[in-house]
């Protein structure tokens, strides 16, 4: 069975309104990249130097990441010699496959929840990567399954902070624990994890400041959160969670080398995927940090924050070579019976 068969096996089971989801989001990614790669393939039908030099090209160009993509080639040109591949239209398959490797990973990629008791969720991140609002929609996504919500405006310092996760909480439904602008985040986080409890509370959300400028100054500030919060939840946070802007490409993988050593992340989010064509920084940021990604942002409506799923990701970005593939498929086992 071919892989794009298997995929598409696969991807009938899910939900198809995620699929489509996934499908919009990644439109740019898949015309930068695996258009790109079709075209290649139209144009040089024969594997040589030449190809493997431009889909290097085309790759890095789509943020795969420069080590990444080496590592990518090198693989082709086995599985090339392997499987003794000379029309360069075999190579699609193999090559989705390949992407679909690297994005899988090692690690669990589904958010940690406290089975007895309040799930808090730290959010950490430069500001304007789209940290207020993937706290209002994850709000949003828990109360829809049941789930009794509070966030908490931890981000004191950026002008109109509180008030845009305010704007968050009427959308969802959810109250926001809040004091001053100014005041301290730890005490923000004590009177949040008081009402959780006095609320009976399912998940608290929890959103920090988001500058970079004196890091030392943010880890004292996040260090001061944690005990404040695991003072009350000991075995809390459960997830701290790494909020990037994917249209910076590899500027957002250098923010999570220099933040996330440091600060106790448990997983990253990618915001803005719709708004790329450099998509390919969700393989690099897989292959370079030993991170998952926990969920992805693939528009900008209230239930476009979806779980980042490796097969829905590769299914999007190939559908246009999937949907060619049934009569191949079917030519296939007519031959073979």
């Amino acid at each position: 069975m071919s892989f794009f068969k298997k995929l598409r096996d696969s991807i009938a089971s899910k939900t198809e309104s995620v699929t489509k989801q996934f499908k919009d989001g990644l439109e740019k990614t898949r015309k930068g990249l695996v258009e790109k790669v079709s075209d290649l393939v139209i144009r040089r039908k024969k594997i040589d130097e030449e190809f493997y030099e431009e889909l290097e090209e085309i790759l890095i160009g789509a943020d795969v990441g420069v080590n990444t993509v080496m590592n990518l080639i090198e693989d082709l040109r086995v599985e090339v010699k392997k499987r003794k591949i000379e029309d360069a239209a075999e190579l699609q398959p193999v090559l989705s496959e390949k992407l679909t490797d690297l994005l899988r990973g090692e690690q669990n990629n589904e958010l940690k929840m406290n089975p007895d008791g309040i799930t808090v969720i730290l959010f950490v991140g430069v500001n304007g990567v789209g940290k207020t609002t993937t706290i209002g929609k994850l709000a949003h996504r828990f109360k829809q399954q049941g789930k009794k919500v509070i966030m908490a405006a931890g981000d004191t310092f950026r002008a109109g902070a509180i008030e845009q996760l305010e704007v968050w909480g009427q959308r969802a439904g959810v109250e926001v624990i809040k004091q001053q602008a100014g005041s301290d985040p730890a005490a923000v986080m004590y009177d949040a994890v008081q009402a959780a409890k006095q609320r009976g509370a399912d998940v608290l959300l929890c959103d920090t400041a988001g500058r970079l400028q004196n890091k030392s100054n943010l880890m004292e500030e996040l260090n001061k959160i944690y005990r404040v919060i695991q003072r009350e939840i000991p075995e809390a946070p459960h997830e701290v969670l790494m909020v990037l802007d994917a249209t910076t490409g590899q500027n957002a993988l250098n923010q999570a080398k220099l933040f996330g050593e440091k600060s106790g992340v448990t997983g990253l989010v990618l915001t803005k995927l719709d708004g790329t064509a450099k998509g390919g920084i969700v393989v690099a940021i897989r292959q370079e940090l030993d991170l998952p990604v926990k969920m992805v942002g693939l528009g900008e409506k209230i239930d476009d924050l979806q779980p980042f799923d490796s097969e829905q990701f590769v299914h999007a970005l190939f559908a246009g070579l999937i949907q060619e593939q049934p009569d191949q498929d079917a030519e296939d086992e007519e031959a073979s019976s």
